[in-house]
């Protein structure tokens, strides 16, 4: 069985840096999708590259909130609505599903959410609906495709993990994809306009996309990267 990679970026749109960092891990490295937050600065901006750029599917980042671990604990950043009311959930989701087609002219590739919290209810069930409506993949709920978010830079309490977006390990990630279908996901992009305790991890993670072993890495291996809309007529 053939193997298959999409390389996805969340967070394009969130500033013009990390849009930045997409394109060029786009045209110059192995990226191949990107996930859209439609509520921020940067994307109009974004939304003006993917146009110019139909061989990058963009899907629904869907921003609910955003935690920060700091000092021992996780610390609530911003929440867009109550998490725990499935009723607001399915409105905001609604509200930024039509933003991205205003915006895109057009419905995502597949949907997933910022910090993976469509993976606790209400917000699965929320977005497994809407995926199912769109036809579309919803992160860690498509069987077919395998979601793989070990290309990472720092630990789950936010300690830095600099072998995890290293060379070494994205050539032994993609030396033992499964056979079928994997969308990795990454986070490239610059740090100059953002705040965030994840920042000048993203640098080193567009210049690992964009470092010419990675595609002798993927030839010798036999893997061909791919898009979520090519997904659809092999799943």
């Amino acid at each position: 069985m053939k193997r298959f990679l999409i390389v996805n970026a969340d967070d394009f749109g969130l500033t013009p840096g990390i849009n930045r960092g997409i394109a060029q891990a786009h045209e110059r490295g192995i990226l191949t999708s990107a996930s859209l937050m439609v509520r921020h600065a940067g994307a109009r901006e974004a939304t003006d590259y993917a146009r110019a750029h139909p061989g990058l599917s963009v899907g629904l980042h869907f921003d609910l909130a955003e935690w920060r671990f700091q000092d021992g604990n996780w610390e609530i950043v911003y929440q867009v609505v109550d998490p725990q009311n499935a009723e607001a959930v399915r409105a905001e989701l609604d509200r930024q599903l039509a933003l991205f087609e205003a915006l895109l002219g057009h419905p995502p590739t597949h949907l997933d959410s910022h910090q993976h919290a469509h993976r606790t209810e209400p917000a699965q069930s929320v977005l497994r609906s809407a995926a199912r409506t769109l036809g579309v993949p919803l992160r860690h709920c498509a069987p077919a495709i395998r979601h793989c978010g070990d290309f990472y830079g720092q630990t789950a309490e936010g300690v830095p993990f600099p072998e995890g977006i290293s060379l070494g390990h994205l050539t032994r990630i993609i030396e033992a994809l499964p056979p079928g279908w994997t969308e990795l996901g990454c986070h490239p992009g610059f740090a100059n306009d953002l705040d965030s305790i994840y920042a000048a991890e993203r640098e080193e993670e567009t210049r690992v996309l964009c470092d010419r072993q990675i595609r002798d890495v993927i030839r010798r291996n036999a893997v061909e990267l791919r898009s979520f809309p090519q997904s659809r007529t092999s799943t």
